[in-house]
């Protein structure tokens, strides 16, 4: 009988034993993982040293950032993560404004006002006229147009 309970005893130390000492995961499972997560994102990078996963890179924005950071937070074996990594600033918005000065376009528009049926427009920055026109028309508008030294100027407009 004391046989079967120092067994017993025994068998129950070991389970005990066997239950508290989880196993440990090593750092470099938890490297493999957590780079296998940061992969979708190719400018950022991890490194993990004592369960701790060192995030680092530029993110797009703070919630592909935090999506990251949860996620590597989810892997087993990741005590906590440190974010050193960073979000991109958004590039500064580029001015767009005609090449053709209003004030250039509009000493041609007067310059072209006695023939209703061309148009001055600008076109990819240039000042185009279009329109219907007669050959002396055509010789008129173009001495005209020269004259106010307006600079490229397209004539698109249809000489009958």
């Amino acid at each position: 009988m004391k046989k079967t309970i120092a067994m017993a005893a025994l068998a129950l130390a070991v389970s005990f034993g066997a239950i508290s000492c989880k196993k440990k995961v090593s750092d470099a499972d938890l490297q493999t993982q957590a780079t296998t997560i940061v992969t979708s994102n190719p400018s950022a990078s991890v490194e993990v040293k004592d369960g701790v996963a060192h995030l680092s890179g530029t993110f797009p924005d703070q919630a592909s950032k935090d999506a990251m950071i949860k996620q590597l937070k989810a892997v087993n074996g990741v005590k906590d993560v440190m974010d050193m990594s960073t979000i991109a600033e958004a590039p500064a918005p580029v001015a767009t404004t005609s090449a053709v000065d209003p004030a250039v376009q509009k000493k041609v528009q007067d310059a072209v006002k006695d023939f209703p049926s061309v148009k001055v427009e600008v076109v990819n920055g240039e000042l185009t006229l279009t329109g219907n026109v007669s050959k002396e028309q055509a010789r008129k508008i173009k001495q005209s147009v020269d004259a106010l030294k307006a600079g490229k100027v397209n004539y698109n407009y249809t000489v009958k």
